[in-house]
């Protein structure tokens, strides 16, 4: 299932380019999941395993298309609060930085996989959204995955991928609450300082 995670993620997050500010959240959705799924079955050196192209792809296209701070809010609890709005700040940054070299790799993982787009509920109005859909595997089971998509002045954001009901971005939360336990929002800083180090220089 964790690979499975990484990948669902990674193949989104490719696909920044295609958003659209003024599309609906599900037709935002069926563009970017259309798009990088294109790309990435075309793409020869990322299917042989070219993390660097990747990650090179994600940096340039998606970055303005997410709502990290949110996403760091959401993985940090009851904490955000705590910190400072520099330290805040900071925390986005090198939360935002983990994900993307996270999962980057993820996407020389692709292997064929198709998506269901399913109806979106909403409300005249509504700003804050979940966007389901399901992710068909040849030899296995279809997977839920679900956007939590949030409008801004901006355009749609997303804040949240939910797979088989799982959150991304909560799965970090008890690692990072211990961390603030036992060093303060300043050591947390550090540890995802210090991950993104080792992951940097793992890819090269």
């Amino acid at each position: 299932m964790k690979s499975l995670f990484f990948l669902l993620f990674a193949l989104f997050l490719a696909a920044g380019s295609a958003f659209a500010q003024d599309a609906g959240p599900d037709g935002l959705i069926k563009s970017v999941t259309d798009d990088v799924l294109t790309i990435v079955r075309q793409d020869k050196d990322i299917q042989g395993g070219n993390t660097k192209k990747a990650i090179d792809l994600v940096d340039a296209k998606v970055l303005p298309h997410f709502n990290f701070e949110r996403m760091t809010a959401l993985a940090m609890g009851r904490d955000w609060k705590k910190a400072l709005p520099e330290q805040q700040k900071r925390l986005t940054e090198e939360f935002k930085t983990l994900l993307v070299r996270t999962y980057s790799n993820a996407l020389t993982s692709y292997k064929n996989q198709t998506v269901v787009y399913k109806p979106t509920k909403m409300q005249p109005g509504e700003t804050d959204v979940v966007v389901k859909t399901e992710i068909v595997q040849p030899g296995a089971k279809p997977v839920q995955l679900d956007y939590a998509v949030v409008k801004q002045d901006d355009g749609w954001k997303v804040y949240d991928v939910i797979v088989a009901g799982v959150s991304l971005v909560t799965n970090y939360r008890d690692t990072f609450n211990q961390e603030v336990r036992a060093n303060g929002i300043n050591g947390l800083i550090l540890m995802l300082t210090n991950r993104n180090k080792q992951l940097e220089a793992g890819k090269k």
